[in-house]
This record gives structure tokens, sequence and C-alpha cells, in this order.
């Protein structure tokens, strides 16, 4: 980040819950015209709380982890 970037007043989720409930944008083209779009979570999507994000930083360690788990549970007949 730049140094002439002010964050002091900033407040960190502030848009947590309504992000995972989708978001819209709308692009305004050069014509005029306005393109909607409407996005939501990709499925399969999850969000990682900061405090077990410092635990987890990336796919690969998320994975790993529940794949560990996972080795905990008896499978299913």
């Amino acid at each position: 980040m730049r140094k002439e970037y002010d964050f002091s007043k900033g407040e960190r989720g502030k848009f947590y819950q309504a992000y995972q409930e989708g978001h819209t944008v709308k692009i305004h083209q050069t014509d005029g015209s306005v393109i909607v779009k409407h996005f939501t979570l990709e499925d399969g999507a999850v969000f990682l709380e900061p405090d077990v994000r410092e635990y987890f930083p990336d796919t690969e360690a998320v994975n790993n982890a529940l794949r560990g788990l996972i080795a905990l549970f008896p499978k299913e007949k």
C-alpha cells in the first residue's frame, strides 16, 4: 500500500455479511448503457475468519487439515 493511503478510520468486516448474501455491480459503458451483474459465492466457497486464517493461509493448508480430520471419522458402510 502507498503511504498516502489512510485506513485509520477503516472498519474490518464492515461489509462481510452483505458480501455473504451476494453483491451487485453496475458497469457503466462509454456509450451510456449500464450492465448490472449480481455475484454470489461460488459453490463450495467459504470464508475463513481472521483468527483461523492465521493458521491456514491458503487452500492447500485448509484441505490438508480437513483431510486429517476426515481420517478420524469411521467410513459408513
